[in-house]
């Protein structure tokens, strides 16, 4: 089978389409034949050789995870009438930007048949951590929320999901274009994170009291800066590593001011105890709620340009990776 492989860690230019031996569906797996991918920003950390501690993978392998496909065939104790469905779902450890991949079957869900795949994979990994942030934030209702990264695929979804609970909607996010979009998705501020002192406009939007929840998405030392503005007794999110590492904060600070911190590790997909499924997010994105935002779809030959297009900024939204 095609497959894209990282065969080094490194830059974009490390990832190539080999011929990659196809896997077989073991008890509890199903078989796919995989027609999109999703790509998130994580994925190129990874290949670069970060994050060793949270992802245990090592050159040669094919990157990937979330997928939208076909399931060809099934292990030996899954139910025959999963094959032949269109279902969205993760790879077993890696391997989605590929033909072929393996799944646990507990972990792939059918596309109902008012969602076209795209917006199903678009909103489908996205999706699940916006609403895992939801179920883990307080009330958004009549709170000021801040949303950083607000012009990234998750980043729009937040900020839908927080406009429509009631919040007043601090976006930020870096260029006219960015900010345009997430004005769009129902944020009440929009503030140019590039800008010197932008926390001052975020405080300034807040009468100067401070954000209650601030969904952290950009990391580095923006993420300390949207830390600043939290006022005492708030909720913060420090989910997010594009700018090199996720918020610098001071986790001395937040105990003294009463911030409750959540991490990434509170947003692992693997987590077996999550209080989201895959069935609640395709739900939400009937319902209007999860609207995904789809700038480009790249060819499988075109991972690495798609890698760059994200280290770089170049995305409004989401991008996808057509496999067929």
């Amino acid at each position: 089978m095609r497959a894209a492989v990282v065969t080094k860690f490194g830059g974009a230019d490390v990832i190539e389409v080999q011929d990659w031996p196809e896997p077989m569906a073991g008890p509890g797996q199903v078989l796919v034949d995989i027609e999109l991918t999703d790509l998130i920003f994580v994925e190129t950390a990874i290949r670069n050789g970060e994050h060793g501690g949270f992802f245990d993978v090592t050159p040669p392998y094919v990157p990937g995870n979330a997928f939208g496909g076909t399931v060809r065939s099934v292990g030996p104790d899954v139910d025959e009438q999963w094959i032949g469905r269109t279902v969205l779902g993760r790879t077993v450890a890696f391997g989605a930007h590929a033909e072929v991949g393996l799944a646990a079957v507990d972990s792939i869900v059918e596309v109902p048949g008012e969602l076209n795949l795209e917006t199903a994979v678009a909103v489908f990994g996205d999706g699940f951590t916006t609403l895992l942030l939801e179920s883990l934030a307080p009330s958004l209702q009549g709170k000021e929320v801040l949303i950083t990264a607000a012009a990234g695929g998750m980043g729009v979804l937040l900020v839908q999901v927080a406009h429509k609970a009631g919040a007043h909607v601090i976006a930020a996010a870096r260029g006219q274009a960015k900010l345009d979009l997430v004005k769009a998705q129902g944020a009440d501020v929009v503030i140019d994170y590039s800008v010197p002192g932008w926390e001052k406009l975020v405080l300034e939007a807040t009468n100067y009291e401070g954000v209650d929840v601030g969904f952290e998405g950009a990391g580095g030392e923006l993420g300390a800066v949207a830390f600043s503005t939290v006022k005492d007794g708030g909720w913060f999110s420090a989910h997010g590593a594009p700018s090199g590492g996720f918020a610098a904060y001071d986790p001395a600070e937040a105990e003294r001011r009463g911030i409750t911190v959540k991490g990434i590790m509170d947003l692992r997909a693997d987590n077996d105890k999550l209080p989201v499924t895959g069935e609640a997010v395709l739900e939400r994105a009937l319902r209007g709620d999860l609207v995904p935002v789809l700038d480009r779809t790249f060819a499988l030959e075109q991972l690495g340009e798609a890698h760059t297009a994200i280290e770089t900024r170049a995305l409004l939204g989401k991008a996808l990776i057509r496999i067929r």
